[in-house]
């Protein structure tokens, strides 16, 4: 059995939980979200926190079993203190900026990059070679931020593109020519 699913979820104070109908709905003081629970996999709401249970011993039920448990717990930490990804631009002349729904990228190509920020995610550019994304749902924060920095990844050579906050770059030695 799973380690993960084992371990009940604790619900913080101003959580509130609801289960009905193989639904699990979560309401804190940043939002809410709901997470629709696999067959054979139960929860349950006692002592302040929920309990993740499975009644088949398949393979595929066991695997579910830490899952549910796992979007369960990033369910009650994103109603309750929210996620938030950093990004950095490294390189001469690279930088970004909000512009109403859209996030505009000038990244050393010939036009400018308009990515179109999603409406239940909060984009701020605090200057111009960072980005800061904020949400409640963990899976749609980092995708929208894996998104934009596959706009123009960190190259070996210089270290120059889009990159999360404290990401070591593994860079390469250039050639030695005219030696």
């Amino acid at each position: 059995m799973s380690r993960i699913g084992k371990k009940p979820v604790d619900i913080p104070a101003g959580v509130k939980v609801k289960i009905e109908n193989g639904i699990v709905e979560l309401e804190g003081p940043k939002g809410k979200l709901s997470l629709t629970i696999p067959p054979k996999v139960d929860v349950v709401f006692e002592d302040n926190s929920l309990k993740v249970s499975i009644s088949a011993e398949d393979r595929q039920t066991r695997a579910f079993f830490g899952l549910t448990r796992a979007l369960l717990a990033n369910n009650v930490i994103g109603v309750s203190q929210g996620y938030e990804r950093k990004l950095q631009l490294v390189g001469t002349g690279y930088i970004a900026a909000v512009q109403g729904t859209q996030l505009q990228l000038r990244v050393g190509f010939a036009n400018e990059i308009h990515v179109e920020i999603p409406s239940d995610l909060k984009v701020t550019c605090p200057n111009q070679q960072a980005i800061v994304i904020q949400g409640i749902d963990k899976q749609r924060v980092t995708n929208f931020a894996a998104s934009v920095r596959a706009i123009r990844k960190p190259e070996p050579y210089l270290g120059k593109g889009i990159r999360y906050e404290n990401e070591q770059v593994r860079r390469k030695e250039r050639k030695n020519v005219g030696k």
